[in-house]
C-alpha cells in the first residue's frame, strides 16, 4: 500500500542544542533504515520549510501508523497522510 505523507516539524525554540542534535541524529538513522528496507522509498525536502513530502510503501494502515509514531521527532510533527491508488491513466500500471 502506498501513502503520500506530509510531515512538518516544529521544534521548540528553547530546546537545548544537545537535545535537538540527538533527536535529529536518531531521526536520520531511523528514516535511513526504513529507506534501506524499502518502506520509505521517496523523501523530498520542501524548500524553505522544516518539512517533507514522502512516499511510504507498507503492508497496512497499522504498519504506517507504527512507523510514523516511532519517529523520534513524532511529538514535534504535524503529519498528514493520503492513501494512494493506481490511476487508470497510468501507462506504467
Amino acid at each position: 500500500m502506498l501513502y503520500h505523507v506530509h510531515m512538518e516539524v516544529s521544534l521548540p525554540a528553547d530546546m537545548p542544542a544537545e537535545t535537538r542534535a540527538d533527536l535529529i541524529g536518531r531521526e536520520k538513522a531511523y528514516s535511513q533504515d526504513l529507506q534501506r528496507r524499502g518502506k520509505w522509498p521517496h523523501i523530498w525536502r520542501i524548500v524553505g520549510e522544516y518539512a517533507n513530502f514522502s512516499i511510504f510503501d507498507v503492508d497496512s494502515h497499522d504498519e504506517l501508523h507504527q512507523i510514523l509514531s516511532g519517529l523520534p521527532l513524532f511529538g514535534y510533527m504535524r503529519i498528514r497522510v493520503t492513501p494512494l491508488a493506481v490511476h487508470p491513466s497510468d501507462i506504467n500500471a
